[in-house]
């Protein structure tokens, strides 16, 4: 039975990563740069896209995909900050995966976008082991949290290419080690790219813009090249 059990989610997986190629080759053909944000409940992700629309929606067309069990809340969000918003409930499910990120590509002119940003599910499990297609993977982590979820949840942590710290405006007041967070960081995911910031008080964020808009750039300049 066991071995039956693992048969089945080595498809599953197997499948959602054909899936997820081919999202990646429609990104591609659009040549559009796509990052999916991961993070647990309250951390920070919907604030951050939020402010991160607000910011370069003057400069960029940006779309955003919305993964929740339920409601619109964040997508709707997302649309007042400036962005095409697409909901995606999942009925349940942790994660989003390859295909309803393909079905909710189907609502957009790719070609017509700069960016779009992915919004997974808030877990910290199960959203890292479904690929979805995106170029780039980040996870939003926050001081409140505790500096100890490197430790606990190192698949995660060893899967994504960009680490952002959020609600750095309370490490004052949060028993929070900033240099055990990093060890564990660090022994996970050697030189991720890591920004500490904080959504409240604006802290931080410009660096973060800058990195966006130069991966966006650096694609366009490397997909013009093709």
């Amino acid at each position: 039975m066991i071995n039956q059990r693992i048969s089945i989610v080595e498809n599953i997986l197997s499948a959602n990563d054909r899936l997820a190629s081919d999202n990646r080759q429609r990104l591609d053909s659009a040549r559009l740069f796509s990052v999916n944000i991961m993070a647990s409940p309250g951390a920070g992700k919907t604030s951050l896209i939020e402010r991160t629309v607000k910011t370069l929606s003057n400069r960029l067309k940006i779309a955003v995909i919305d993964g929740d069990i339920a409601t619109s809340l964040d997508a709707d969000r997302a649309a007042a900050a400036g962005a095409l918003a697409v909901q995606i409930n999942t009925g349940g499910d942790c994660h989003l995966d390859a295909v309803m990120l393909q079905n909710a590509l189907n609502t957009l002119e790719l070609g017509e976008l700069d960016l779009l940003i992915v919004e997974n599910v808030g877990n910290l499990v199960c959203p890292a082991g479904f690929k979805l297609g995106t170029h780039s993977s980040v996870l939003v982590a926050s001081v409140p949290e505790g500096d100890d979820k490197p430790y606990k949840y190192p698949g995660t942590y060893q899967g994504v290419d960009v680490l952002i710290l959020n609600k750095i405006d309370l490490l004052p007041y949060v028993p929070f080690k900033m240099d055990y967070f990093k060890q564990g960081v660090q022994a996970l995911n050697p030189g991720i790219s890591t920004f500490p910031l904080s959504c409240l008080t604006g802290e931080g964020l410009s660096t973060w813009y800058e990195w966006v808009e130069i991966q966006v750039s650096r694609y366009r300049q490397a997909t013009n090249s093709t």
